[in-house]
């Protein structure tokens, strides 16, 4: 922290307490940058400053702020005219309010800094700030001036250092108008259900493993065109598709997501108890659609297995009873023939 240059000195004003304060910004950028170049010989193309009136180029040191008028007019501001505005917050960061930090609509959130206590005289107070907001568990709400425009801005406590989110003022937040569906639709209980199961089974992240993949290629790119080999070549996309059935698309979705955390996928009849793993987070939950389905499939089978074991039966005692007819008539029919043949003998 202390090689980090600081982009704004001033003060918190806590009440009557002032606490010398160094602002420094709390994050960076890892975008790889470009240059615009020309392409037939590779030189650098650069921008130069032309003054319009007098049709020349002109130095950094000779520049300088304007503002046009509704009538193109343009009127002068130096440096010295914005540095002596009527303005409390110059070169204060004036906290007005402690809110709880739940009140602050993340939309609101921008740049982000850390403030450091500037010299040894500022670390009692530095410190009475942080260890207040610790107990009350809020956030500070604060105005200050940085680049030329008054802004406002959220404190909190993170480590053991202050920290300052930039928050855009509440008219500079446009409403979400016109960005929901304007169209009726209605979402199915079984949908819910395994849109519920997709979460869990993507379960949770920690935010330190993810990393910007696209940075990664776009080095490797460089790396193997500045040894003068060819680029990497992209993988073969995968082959999309329109989505016509919702529920078939959660239902790959929680397929896929259970496949790729190495877990079975889930028979749709078969109903039995998931064994308990040993995780911390709890297994995901069968989808409440899947076990109706199974259920009421089971019993048509036992249902439509009964009908068919009595259907054989019956036709087996009928069958056993029409022999046992025929054989009691054939009896009979034989005993009277002897009968007969016996009377013609005698």
């Amino acid at each position: 922290m202390l090689n980090v240059r600081s982009i704004w000195n001033g003060a918190i004003s806590f009440g009557l307490v002032s606490i010398p304060i160094k602002l420094v910004n709390a994050t960076e950028s890892h975008t790889i940058s470009f240059r615009q170049i020309h392409t037939e010989d590779g030189g650098r193309i650069r921008y130069r400053k032309f003054c319009e009136l007098e049709d020349r180029e002109v130095s950094g040191a000779e520049i300088g702020k304007g503002y046009e008028d509704a009538d193109g007019s343009i009127i002068p501001i130096t440096d010295e005219d914005l540095a002596h505005l009527p303005l409390p917050t110059a070169r204060t960061i004036e906290i007005v309010a402690f809110v709880p930090g739940d009140r602050i609509d993340p939309l609101q959130m921008d740049a982000a800094y850390y403030l450091a206590a500037s010299g040894a005289p500022a670390a009692k107070p530095y410190t009475l700030l942080r260890e207040a907001l610790k107990r009350s568990n809020k956030v500070a709400i604060a105005k200050f001036a940085l680049r030329g425009r008054e802004r406002l801005g959220m404190l909190r406590v993170v480590g053991d250092a202050i920290a300052m989110h930039g928050l855009l003022w509440p008219d500079e937040v446009r409403a979400p108008e016109g960005v929901a569906p304007d169209t009726g639709v209605t979402v199915r209980d079984k949908e819910l259900d395994l849109a519920d199961a997709l979460m869990d089974t993507l379960g949770e992240v920690d935010l330190e493993d993810l990393h910007d993949e696209y940075r990664e290629a776009v080095e490797e790119v460089i790396a193997a065109k500045a040894a003068g080999e060819a680029p990497p070549e992209a993988p073969e996309p995968a082959a999309g598709g329109k989505v016509l059935d919702l529920m078939a698309a959660l239902e790959s979705s929680v397929r896929a997501a259970r496949e790729s955390r190495g877990e079975a996928p889930a028979e749709e009849a078969d109903v039995h108890a998931l064994p308990q793993r040993a995780s911390s987070r709890s297994a995901p939950k069968e989808p409440a659609g899947k076990k109706s389905t199974a259920k009421k499939t089971a019993a048509r089978k036992t249902t439509a297995s009964a009908k068919k074991t009595a259907s054989r039966s019956a036709q087996g005692t009928k069958k056993t009873a029409a022999s046992k007819s025929t054989a009691k008539s054939t009896a009979k029919k034989t005993t009277a023939k002897k009968t007969a043949s016996r009377k013609r003998s005698a």
